[in-house]
């Protein structure tokens, strides 16, 4: 884990990148040099009926001006609030926190699975794999949402040159269906190392787990769990793990290995 660091950012831009999806780009981070893919952030809201912290996922980073960039679908008073935030403004940000993803080998063909705004940081390792030589061909970017509405910054995801996939549960855009789905149409039997990497709701994740296990493909699943404190001491983010005892998600995860939390 990286050195963790309490530091306040100011606001440099906010972007609705969707219908109720915001980019924001907070600077400036002493830390950017340090973020690996799945790692997050803690935020206190400057509002005083917000208690906790909220736990962002870092989306990207420049290290060179010390930007990080966040995005996030509102969804409660905590996202609202940040949502309504203005550039210039500044918040109290705890990170990075959490251990991240584990690169593949290069021999490896890498299933990458972006349920929702679950897209982040597999985005973030997608990106990083490429700038260290992997080869993008490699690489498929499966990226799914209720809706087309909820695939946003794809023109982001396309630069990276992956071969990308996205799919609809109502077939609005790409592939009709869930994401194990498209990905069990694309593989087909198709003789190759796989690894799979996923981020997303629990329901995508538990098939993943489950899909990983079955046909013996191994990776790494970022979860998601409440946050209170970010740092291992709440407790309020344990979950069991399948050789017995309990795992903090802040802590210890949120990257786990396929097969190594009950989900």
């Amino acid at each position: 884990m990286s050195k963790i660091v309490i530091e306040n950012l100011a606001i440099i831009n906010k972007k609705e990148v969707g219908s109720g999806y915001f980019l924001l780009t907070l600077g400036f981070f002493s830390k950017t040099g340090t973020i690996k893919a799945g790692q997050f952030v803690h935020i206190r809201l400057p509002r005083s009926n917000i208690y906790f912290r909220r736990a962002f996922s870092i989306y990207d980073y420049n290290p060179g001006n010390k930007t990080i960039d966040l995005l996030f679908r509102v969804l409660g008073r905590g996202t609202a609030a940040l949502a309504a935030m203005s550039p210039g403004e500044t918040l109290d940000v705890l990170g990075p926190l959490g251990n991240g993803f584990k690169f593949p080998n290069k021999n490896e063909t890498v299933l990458m699975a972006a349920g929702g705004i679950g897209m982040p940081p597999i985005y973030l390792l997608a990106r990083q794999m490429v700038q260290k030589g992997f080869d993008p061909s490699r690489i498929f970017f499966f990226y799914g949402g209720q809706t087309k509405n909820d695939l946003v910054e794809i023109s982001r995801i396309r630069k990276l040159k992956t071969r990308l996939y996205p799919a609809t549960d109502n077939g609005s855009y790409g592939f009709k269906g869930l994401l194990t789905e498209a990905i069990s149409s694309v593989i087909n039997g198709k003789e190759a190392r796989y690894r799979i990497f996923a981020c997303g709701p629990e329901g995508m994740l538990k098939a993943l787990d489950q899909f990983g296990r079955t046909e013996q493909i191994p990776g790494q699943l970022s979860l998601e769990a409440p946050m209170p404190c970010g740092i291992g001491v709440c407790l309020g983010c344990i979950l069991p793990l399948r050789a017995g005892g309990y795992t903090r998600v802040c802590r210890e995860g949120p990257v786990y290995d396929i097969g190594e939390v009950l989900l």
